[in-house]
């Protein structure tokens, strides 16, 4: 049954509840929890990127715990196997007939943390992939749907080089976010060295994830708006037709996929303002964490030190409405 969609004020009310009950137990990310609540409204994965000992998987389990979502943890090592995240097939033995049987793995949860996915080598980082996009895994030829609503929020380490495998780009682009978690501010760090270290029970009511995600659908996205949505693509392809100056430091520009999350995440950012139409405002203020990972840089650029994230302002600098 499709729940009802919100009003405008009843969705933004429930992204800024959302936000203040993750912010309870995870303190100093005020953005990156802003963004995460808008991923979370908008049905999408998430790459959340940061040094050790910020809290990522303790952002993670917050999360699952507020929603009341199904949580499951998988650790991504150099040596797990596809099969330990899809689950495999058993062989049962019933009075002489054999036969295999489904075993779920990990992935057959509401919410899904892959710890470290950059551990996990490219054979298994590639076992998330249908999952990531059509929401179902697909063991020895039969193909198995995961549990609705499906979310899958990973974390990596962006300084340790040893031991890591580098993400793919079409695993990348099947994010719908890249997050960014940095050192709390001196208040709050004072905050989270001070704070207990038991876990906190106290989560109140689930919040309707799934009626949230009904409303984003509902939101209007006016044709000028749109358009410039598709003048900031054309301008990310490099040598292409939008002609930016800022793409001639790129190899690979946004993808379609790239500009429906772009645009998908604007409505959920009309929505926690309590509009029911994105503006222009929305568009520009999802593109870091919705582009940023979609931007494959020249060897030269990098070597020159420019990032993905300053392209990205580049085009919304070059790129007006």
């Amino acid at each position: 049954m499709t729940p009802s969609p919100l009003t405008p004020d009843q969705a933004a009310a429930a992204i800024a509840q959302l936000q203040e009950r993750i912010g309870r137990r995870v303190v100093g990310h005020h953005r990156p929890l802003f963004e995460l609540t808008l991923a979370l409204a908008c049905g999408g994965h998430c790459l959340i990127e940061g040094v050790p000992g910020l809290g990522k998987t303790l952002l993670v389990r917050t999360v699952a715990a507020t929603l009341g979502l199904a949580f499951a943890r998988i650790q991504c090592t150099p040596d797990l196997m596809p099969g330990d995240i899809t689950g495999t097939g058993l062989l049962i033995d019933e009075r002489g007939h054999e036969r295999f049987q489904f075993q779920p793995g990990p992935i057959f949860a509401n919410l899904v943390l892959a710890d470290e996915i950059n551990r996990a080598t490219p054979r298994t980082q590639s076992a998330l992939l249908e999952a990531m996009q059509e929401g179902q895994v697909t063991v020895m030829g039969e193909s198995h749907r995961l549990p609705s609503p499906f979310l899958l929020l990973a974390t990596q380490n962006p300084i340790e080089m040893e031991g890591t495998y580098p993400l793919p780009e079409a695993q990348l682009d099947r994010f719908f976010f890249k997050i960014h978690l940095t050192d709390p501010a001196q208040a709050e760090l004072k905050q989270v060295i001070t704070a207990t270290m038991v876990p906190s029970t106290d989560q109140g009511e689930p919040l309707d994830l799934v009626a949230l995600q009904a409303t984003v659908d509902a939101v209007l996205v006016p044709d000028p708006v749109a358009d410039y949505a598709v003048r900031l693509i054309l301008a990310s392809r490099p040598n292409g037709a939008g002609g930016a100056a800022a793409a001639k430091a790129l190899c690979l520009g946004i993808s379609p996929r790239g500009g429906q999350c772009l645009v998908r995440a604007a409505r959920a950012a009309a929505l926690a303002r309590g509009r029911h139409q994105v503006d222009f405002a929305d568009l520009r203020e999802v593109a870091l964490p919705a582009l940023r990972h979609r931007l494959l840089l020249h060897l030269e650029a990098e070597m020159e030190g420019l990032t993905p994230d300053q392209v990205v302002n580049n085009l919304l600098e070059e790129v007006q409405p």
